[in-house]
């Protein structure tokens, strides 16, 4: 019998396997390395998701936090200890937004679509199939620190490409590997656990995109890392995982939703 709250799906191999109906964990879709890498940063991914709240309602998650953490380090495995993690944090998004502690809803439209077959820049197409795993047909180089589940898409702004356009870096849509380029939506207002529509894809933001020196080309002096979250959250590129694969065209409407 599967536990409450998870429904059963048959990987490819006939082993019985479990997606969580709450935070949609799907454990046939991790490996070890990638479930250890991510357990290795739980702190990280809770400083994230709790970032900007409220003093008052902080207090609240204190106890949360620290059931969260234990769970992780008492997991047996890695998965189990990435399923604790993500569920947590999942909880950690629905009760900030009950306590309507949530950005307003926003929208924009999709203005480029881009997959590689590896590295950077990422090459333009009109559509997009997109699985949990992200859009079908483009992989990375390396994944020492790519191809998470959490990293099923990489989303990026308009706007912010267009002004460091402007600025003279010699970057455009695609440039830095993102695999959306969204126009019209506020990007200093996106939020770790914010749920994101894009087409016919249902997504939820998971963490900012960290840049890698692969990124420098597409800077007139180099610094990528203008880029980073901790020097200008308005800048930066944006991970998300897939909770409802689907197709994505350009021109399509892209919804930042409570």
């Amino acid at each position: 019998m599967a536990q409450p709250g998870v429904r059963v799906a048959v990987a490819r191999y006939g082993r019985r396997m479990t997606t969580c109906e709450r935070c949609e964990f799907d454990p046939a879709q991790w490996n070890e390395r990638d479930a250890t890498r991510t357990v290795m940063h739980t702190d990280l991914f809770l400083d994230l998701w709790l970032a900007d709240t409220p003093p008052a309602l902080m207090r609240r998650f204190d106890a949360r936090r620290a059931d969260v953490v234990a769970a992780v380090e008492a997991a047996p495995d890695p998965t189990e200890g990435a399923h604790h993690l993500w569920h947590g944090l999942v909880s950690i998004a629905d009760q900030r937004r009950i306590a309507d502690d949530a950005p307003p809803s926003s929208t924009g439209i999709v203005a480029g679509l881009h997959r590689s077959d590896g590295g950077v820049p990422k090459l333009a197409i009109d559509e997009a199939t997109v699985g949990v795993r992200g859009v079908d047909g483009d992989r990375q180089d390396a994944r020492l620190h790519h191809g998470r589940p959490w990293q099923a898409l990489c989303l990026w702004s308009a706007q912010v490409i267009e002004s460091l356009a402007a600025d003279g870096h010699p970057i455009a849509f695609g440039s830095a590997g993102e695999n959306v380029t969204i126009r019209g939506l506020d990007w200093g207002s996106m939020r770790a656990g914010g749920i994101i529509d894009i087409g016919g894809v249902r997504c939820q933001l998971s963490a900012p995109a960290v840049p890698c020196k692969k990124n420098a080309q597409w800077f007139s002096d180099g610094d990528f890392n203008r880029i980073h979250h901790h020097n200008d959250p308005e800048l930066t590129r944006w991970y998300a995982s897939v909770l409802q694969p689907g197709s994505v065209s350009i021109g399509d409407e892209v919804t930042l939703s409570p």
